[in-house]
């Protein structure tokens, strides 16, 4: 019976230390698509849908530019005589007759053109700066989706294995209880490990599932994809040189969206000023000419008409304007305060995580390295049986799960700086 036990056990730990695969792996669908971030990279910018649309509101904000800038059309007018009672003659509008034609253009005062035309070109940049955030949002939740996929797929993996040497053994231990070599304990204590394994990788799964939908829509493909990672390019990410005040310099500099606010502030300001010129009165200059309706046949004229501001000079929206002004100032700072903050937290985030990953990293390769050679020693001498071995591959299956998550998790804070900054620190 010691026998068999220590069979089993070192035909377990021998695939798990030599690191075989114990079945074969499933194999990516025929129409995978396998890529390296920057290839993912460079499919997201040719292919998302939301960044092709933006694009469509970035046209129309430069078209607002240019109808802003246009002038007025002059107003033609044009008065014929329906009837002449002297010669009894429909529409007379010969040499006898009556016609009348006046022509009439618009000219602004103030410089309202020039500000329209201003105020224009800083909402058409602030499309751009919205565009500029959406991109670093999408490509944050592309990067980090990236990465998890691929941990997901490592843990996984590690998981098949051992799900499929498990089984093998849960088999034979079945055969081995029929005949009453081993206790229905025993067997128990294997299935429970086994339900409890399917289970994790069940969780894995679904969450691999919903990384994977999402990651797909990112890049508008219908396809499975498979994410291609050199291991020694996670080393690019590492704490930044920048002394923190620099880095949340360089945040308040380059964030979109907290340019965005000073676009909106900005245009606050631009619009006051619209306000404040839109009290002048605008001039209408024009010409008429008359046949015989004036006090002389064929009179030529010149008009000259403006406004008179008596009770309106657009006191109301001046005073909106210059609140909309304060408000949006408040806005900013506030939102410069937020920024400033974000990138604190994010780097101790950073910190934390390095800390954490070098540190367990290197404990837990050392541990299980010596562990792997005490385990190995003692199952040939019969001195653990196998449902502690069992243990020991539960524990080591948590942690690998676990270290796992927090290299993505590594990975993930580092994408979070870039994204919280503005600016990829970490390029390949």
């Amino acid at each position: 019976m010691r026998l068999l036990l220590s069979f089993f056990s070192f035909f377990l730990f021998a695939q798990l230390a030599q690191g075989r695969p114990l079945a074969s792996q499933p194999s990516a669908p025929e129409d995978s698509l396998f890529l390296t971030l920057r290839q993912a990279d460079s499919l997201f910018l040719k292919n998302n849908l939301q960044l092709l649309a933006e694009r469509f509101r970035i046209d129309a904000s430069q078209a607002q530019v240019i109808q802003a800038g246009l002038y007025d059309n002059p107003t033609i007018t044009v008065e014929l005589s329906t009837y002449n009672n002297e010669t009894r003659r429909l529409l007379d509008v010969g040499r006898q007759g009556q016609k009348t034609v006046a022509i009439e253009q618009l000219l602004y005062t103030a410089g309202k053109r020039n500000k329209r035309i201003g105020l224009a070109t800083e909402a058409a940049r602030l499309t751009g700066l919205e565009m500029l955030d959406l991109l670093r949002g999408l490509r944050f939740d592309l990067r980090t989706r990236f990465y998890s996929i691929y941990f997901q797929r490592q843990t996984l993996a590690r998981f098949d294995q051992q799900l499929a040497t498990l089984q093998t053994t849960v088999t034979a231990y079945e055969k081995q209880y029929e005949r009453s070599n081993v206790s229905l304990r025993e067997l128990l204590r294997l299935k429970a490990l086994l339900f409890q394994l399917s289970n994790d990788r069940t969780s894995i799964v679904f969450q691999l599932a919903d990384d994977e939908r999402a990651l797909r829509t990112l890049l508008s493909v219908d396809v499975s994809i498979n994410p291609v990672v050199a291991e020694e390019s996670l080393t690019r990410y590492r704490i930044p040189i920048q002394p923190d005040d620099s880095l949340r310099q360089m945040a308040l500099r380059n964030r979109p969206d907290l340019l965005a606010t000073a676009s909106l502030t900005r245009q606050a300001e631009l619009n006051y000023n619209l306000q404040r010129a839109l009290a002048v009165p605008d001039v209408r200059i024009g010409g008429a000419y008359d046949q015989a309706g004036s006090y002389i046949n064929n009179y030529v004229g010149l008009s000259l008409s403006a406004d008179i501001p008596f009770f309106n000079r657009n006191q109301g929206a001046i005073r909106a304007a210059r609140s909309q002004i304060g408000y949006q100032s408040q806005l900013h700072r506030q939102r410069a305060i937020q920024v400033s903050n974000e990138v604190a937290t994010s780097l101790q985030k950073v910190r934390e995580v390095e800390r954490r990953v070098q540190g367990l990293e290197r404990q837990f390769s050392e541990q299980f390295d010596q562990l792997n050679r005490g385990v190995i020693t003692n199952f040939q001498k019969g001195n653990i049986s196998l449902l502690e071995f069992v243990d020991m591959i539960e524990a080591y299956n948590d942690s690998v799960q676990q270290l796992n998550r927090l290299k993505a998790d590594r990975v993930g804070a580092y994408e979070e700086l870039n994204y919280l900054i503005g600016e990829d620190l970490f390029k390949e």
